[in-house]
């Protein structure tokens, strides 16, 4: 009976600890471009930090995602909620520029690892596909 105590205990604590970090199936943290091609134009990677060059609105849109921020070329965001739906992710984030701060929907369809398709909803004709840029 203790020996299967002391084995119980262990399994609890792992049991535990692996509910309390939240496991999100859709991952799309990094940096992503509207052409795999213009990468190395919309993004520069200085000192293990990612962003955008100087004039990479010239090269096409892209955005950095990292943890509960998500840049743009003119803004920053912060994630307030997430939603999974299959192979969609919505999110819902409070984002600021020089100017104002708006919420702002953003609905990305994960093709693969690689690559995203962002959705509008209520405008299904309405896409702009994304891929991950290698940094």
């Amino acid at each position: 009976m203790k020996r299967r105590a002391r084995l119980l205990v262990p399994t609890l604590a792992i049991a535990w600890s692996a509910l309390a970090i939240p496991a999100n199936a859709l991952e799309i943290t990094g940096s992503w471009a509207t052409s795999p091609s213009s990468c190395g134009q919309v993004f520069m990677k200085k000192d293990g930090a990612i962003s955008f060059r100087q004039d990479s609105d010239q090269y096409g849109g892209g955005f950095i995602l990292e943890g509960d921020k998500i840049r743009g070329q003119m803004q920053t965001c912060t994630v307030s909620r997430r939603k999974e739906d299959g192979n969609v992710l919505h999110i819902i984030a409070r984002c600021a520029d020089d100017i104002m701060a708006s919420n702002v929907q953003f609905s990305a369809k994960v093709v693969d690892d690689n690559t995203i398709v962002r959705i509008f909803p209520g405008m299904p004709d309405l896409t702009l596909s994304y891929s991950r840029c290698p940094m």
